[in-house]
C-alpha cells in the first residue's frame, strides 16, 4: 500500500500512549489503532510531533510502527524527521520494509532561504531513496521555516516521490489556492493535499482545494464526517458539525498544552488507558479539565459522540 498523490481522507496523526511511569503502553497502542480505524479514517501517520516522537529511543519508534502497520489495516505514514540523515534514513527504510506506506519528512528550524529549504529536501531524498514515498510538513507555526508555494512546487516537481503536502501555515488558504492553479495550468504534477492545525480551519480547506486532514482533533470520526459531508456537496452540513465542534478543535490548538488535553478526551473516549505524556511534558489543571467537560457538554447537544 505504497502512498501516491490519489490518498484522501482522513490520516489520523496518532498519539503515542504511555503509562504514568513513562513506559510505553503497548495494550492501548492497539485499542488506540482500533479506535482510530473503527472512526472510518482512510490512513494513520504515526511518529509525528503530537506523538512525541522526539521522546522515543530508535527501537521503540521501530516497535510502534511493527505494531500499528500489522494492526491497522490502512496506510501508515511514519514521521522519520531528525536531526541527521543517517536516522532519518535507517528508520524511513525500517519503516517501509515493516510495511509502511510512505514517510513524512520536516524541514529542520535552521532553514531560512529558498535554496536552503529545497536543497534540504534534495538531500534528504538522496538519503532516504527516491523509491520512498514521502510527505513534505509545511509547519511554520512551530517549525519556523516558511514555505512559499513556489518552494513546495519546485520540492514537488524536483523529486517524483514526493507525493504529498501536509499543509500546517497559518494563514494558508491561499497556499492552497496557489498550489492548485499551479496543478490546473500544468505547471505542478499532482499532489494529495492534507491539512494539520487541529483541523481548525477544515471546513473551507476542503473548498480550496484539499483532499482532507491529516491531524489528530480527539474526535477524527467528526473530520471523516466534515470531509465526506465537503465531498457530497453538502456544505451547510458539513460546517454546521465542524461548527458544534469548533470551541473545542480551539480549546485543544493551545499551545503548550494541547498534547495534553487531546490525550485527556482520547481517555475519556476510552481509546487509551492513560492521558500520560513522556517528559518533559506538560499536564492539565483541574480548573483546565473541567472547561474541558464543560465543552464536551456543549458539543453533546449537536454530536452525541461527545456524550463521554
Amino acid at each position: 500500500m505504497k502512498l501516491d498523490h490519489t490518498a484522501a481522507g482522513v490520516y489520523a496523526i496518532a498519539a503515542t500512549p504511555f503509562h504514568p511511569d513513562g513506559r510505553l503502553d503497548t495494550a492501548s497502542v492497539d485499542r488506540l489503532t482500533d479506535f482510530y480505524v473503527e472512526c472510518g479514517v482512510t490512513g494513520l501517520t504515526i511518529l509525528g510531533i503530537m506523538g512525541e516522537a522526539p521522546k522515543l529511543e530508535p527501537e521503540e519508534s521501530l516497535a510502534i510502527t511493527r505494531q500499528v502497520v500489522k494492526r491497522a489495516g490502512v496506510p501508515i505514514i511514519v514521521g522519520v524527521s531528525a536531526p541527521g540523515f543517517a536516522a532519518m534514513r535507517s528508520l524511513a527504510r525500517s519503516a517501509m520494509d515493516l510495511g509502511a506506506a510512505g514517510v513524512m519528512i520536516a524541514p529542520p528550524p535552521s532553514l531560512r532561504t529558498d535554496d536552503q529549504i529545497v536543497g534540504y529536501y534534495a538531500q534528504a531524498v538522496e538519503a532516504i531513496g527516491d523509491d520512498i514515498p514521502f510527505v513534505i510538513q509545511d509547519y511554520p507555526l512551530t517549525l519556523t521555516v516558511v514555505m512559499t508555494p513556489g518552494v513546495i512546487r519546485r520540492i514537488v516537481m524536483d523529486h517524483p516521490s514526493c507525493v504529498m503536502l501536509k499543509h500546517e501555515d497559518w494563514p494558508g488558504l491561499e497556499k492552497i489556492s496557489r498550489l492548485r492553479a499551479f496543478q490546473a495550468a500544468g505547471e505542478m504534477k499532482p499532489i494529495s493535499i492534507l491539512c494539520g492545525n487541529g483541523g481548525l480551519f477544515l471546513d473551507f480547506e476542503m473548498e480550496r482545494g484539499a483532499d482532507g486532514a491529516m491531524t489528530g482533533y480527539a474526535f477524527p470520526d467528526m473530520l471523516v464526517d466534515v470531509v465526506k459531508l465537503q465531498k457530497a456537496g453538502r456544505r451547510d452540513d458539513a460546517h454546521d458539525l465542524f461548527d458544534a465542534h469548533l470551541p473545542l478543535v480551539r480549546y485543544e490548538q493551545q499551545q503548550g498544552i494541547g498534547l495534553a488535553v487531546r490525550k485527556y478526551v482520547l481517555q475519556k473516549r476510552g481509546a487509551i488507558a492513560h492521558d500520560a505524556q513522556r517528559r518533559p511534558a506538560s499536564g492539565l489543571t483541574p480548573a483546565a479539565k473541567a472547561e474541558i467537560d464543560y465543552l464536551l457538554g456543549r458539543v453533546a447537544r449537536y454530536d452525541a459522540r461527545a456524550k463521554i
